[in-house]
């Protein structure tokens, strides 16, 4: 890899990255870039953050051609930064830990004629386009990077993947010309159904809100005089001149955002204004704050079991465990006196996994106390050698220790881990029993009973903490996009056609014979056609004197007599001049 910065990615990402199918970009394709490209460019110019303009040129994109990502790679190193390329939508919490990383996640996919001026999935002139030009900007490019680590922590409910899920497919069949409207409007009312019976709102749910407001449709500026800085906006024709109407109701940008859903389907009724950058990074950290990366606690425990997937709980002493978490017990006091995985678990210190303590070692799951002894103030991690002995903890003794709430531990002491500061974090006991009244925690025939130390949770968050050595692994989407592996006859006339007017561009030498038998056949057998006619309405521009190009302008003309055209076709000749 020419860029260091994918070097760095973790393995568990890698699984979503796809070689880029530049070859199979129609020579359509490239005229669908080349319009959107340039009449955003002429618009943006405007309206968009100074950042936009100038970031196009220095990462390496221009209107003629869609990008390569290889060749964007060669430049983005050089801030520090990289590209992959994916198949559409993928899961946000992996979207954002790509942003961790330094890496722009890039559909492979550019969209049809159908959804020109906006697409409901994401397609390469939204991420190349829309994304990676803001990033040259190093105070906006360092805001990305500082929510993807912190957005890849957020904990999801059970039910946002099924809504991932669910707006996923609506976005593939959407974009697919094949696609029956009764299939469209099942897949939309299933979202529909998904959001009216969702959970109360997940931090991975408000944080996706947060994102959407900024990354993907934030203004920045004043209320009255906003630019555009997000990539849905910079890649959208329509609503990038839909937003500045006083149609669109412009908010101040805070925390309140983050309650307020979205419908990617439709144009936004309001939208977010920061004051500049760093009010981004001011919101994100306040609502950090808030979030069980940072408060831990039972509520985080908590987040984790309505989950369902994996995450990991940090302890007082630094000691992470991470599994999937089945069960926490609380005291009157509301706070968790005892935790408990099912299945696969690792232990880890400072997202470093422990030697010894691997997912394979605790495959059953784990459980471990969480507090202070009952009726001694000083936590065992805090403890002297001498208090220790006079507790009865140290190797080779057998003892018994009653927690708050009434844990007992009972049992042998093997040995134990001691964190980077000396102190306690891991006890391992042999023939060692669990109890809390009459409820067996941990069985002698079990084998070693290993207690993580910690007088309370400090922190929650989803994932692991050591993926690459916990074997991470993210499955990609099983529902791929749909890509047109078939062409009629006719599709591929007029895709050679499309070849035709591309070379007679590059050659800077116009054929008025093939432009004439070009158009005629675009008369005769693609009446509806309007792209193909404006590239070579473009062509003949400088030679107004010739018959065709006369001819060429009454077919444009005739052909705005479709309302849902017109604009398109009239905003291209005014872009022609």
């Amino acid at each position: 890899m020419s860029n260091k910065v994918l070097q760095k990615l973790p393995k568990h990402l890698r699984s979503f990255i796809i070689s880029q199918p530049y070859d199979q970009y129609t020579s359509q394709n490239q005229a669908i870039w080349r319009y959107v490209m340039r009449k955003n460019m002429v618009y943006l110019k405007d309206f968009s953050h100074e950042s936009y303009i100038s970031g196009l040129q220095k990462i390496g994109v221009s209107a003629n051609k869609i990008p390569k990502i290889e060749e964007m790679n060669h430049i983005l190193k050089e801030i520090g930064w990289a590209a992959v390329s994916v198949d559409g939508f993928i899961p946000p919490n992996a979207f954002m830990e790509f942003q961790a990383y330094n890496t722009l996640v890039i559909a492979a996919d550019i969209r049809t004629m159908e959804h020109m001026e906006y697409t409901p999935a994401p397609d390469i002139i939204h991420e190349a386009a829309g994304h990676a030009p803001i990033i040259a900007n190093p105070e906006y490019a360092e805001y990305l990077r500082r929510f993807g680590e912190i957005g890849s922590k957020a904990i999801s409910s059970a039910k946002d993947y099924e809504l991932y899920e669910a707006i996923r497919h609506l976005s593939i069949i959407k974009e697919d010309p094949k696609t029956y409207k009764k299939d469209m409007v099942e897949a939309e009312e299933i979202i529909k159904s998904i959001s009216e019976n969702m959970d109360e709102e997940s931090e991975m749910s408000k944080i996706r809100n947060m994102h959407w407001w900024t990354v993907e449709y934030g203004l920045v500026g004043s209320l009255n005089n906003p630019k555009i800085y997000g990539a849905g906006l910079l890649s959208s024709i329509g609503e990038s001149k839909w937003c500045m109407s006083k149609r669109v109701k412009k908010l101040p940008y805070s925390l309140d955002a983050s309650n307020i859903g979205f419908d990617i389907t439709k144009p936004q009724p309001q939208l977010f204004v920061t004051p500049d950058f760093a009010h981004l990074s001011f919101v994100l950290e306040e609502f950090a704050n808030k979030m069980a990366l940072r408060n831990g606690g039972l509520k985080g425990v908590e987040k984790l079991i309505n989950s369902k997937d994996l995450g990991t709980i940090e302890l007082s002493t630094g000691i992470q465990i991470s599994g999937k978490f089945t069960e926490v017990i609380a005291d009157e006091n509301q706070r968790a006196v005892y935790i408990k995985t099912t299945g696969p678990t690792a232990l880890a210190y400072k997202n470093k996994e422990l030697i010894g303590h691997d997912k394979e070692y605790h495959r059953d799951g784990f459980g471990s106390p969480v507090g202070k002894l009952k009726g001694i103030n000083i936590a065992i991690e805090d403890m002297s050698p001498t208090d220790l002995e006079a507790y009865g903890i140290y190797e080779g003794k057998s003892t018994k220790l009653i927690f708050e709430r009434g844990i007992e531990v009972e049992g042998e002491i093997i040995t134990g881990k001691r964190n980077l500061q000396g102190k306690i974090i891991l006890i391992s006991f042999r023939n060692c029993t669990v109890k809390m009244g009459d409820r067996v925690l941990f069985d002698p025939s079990w084998g070693v009973y290993d207690m993580a130390i910690g007088s309370f949770i400090i922190s929650a968050f989803s994932g692991v903490a050591d993926p690459n050595s916990y074997g991470l692994q993210f499955d990609p989407p099983k529902e791929k996009t749909h890509k047109i592996v078939y062409y009629s006859p006719k599709e591929r006339e007029l895709h050679k056609m499309y070849v035709n007017i591309s070379e007679i561009r590059d050659k800077e030498v116009i054929d008025l014979d093939k432009l004439e038998i070009i158009l005629q056949k675009l008369k005769s057998a693609h009446k509806q056609e309007w792209l193909l006619p404006l590239e070579i309405y473009e062509l003949l521009k400088l030679r107004k004197e010739s018959t065709l190009f006369g001819d060429v302008s009454s077919h444009l003309e005739k052909l705005s007599q479709n309302k849902i055209i017109d604009h398109l076709i009239k905003d291209g000749m005014q872009l022609i001049g």
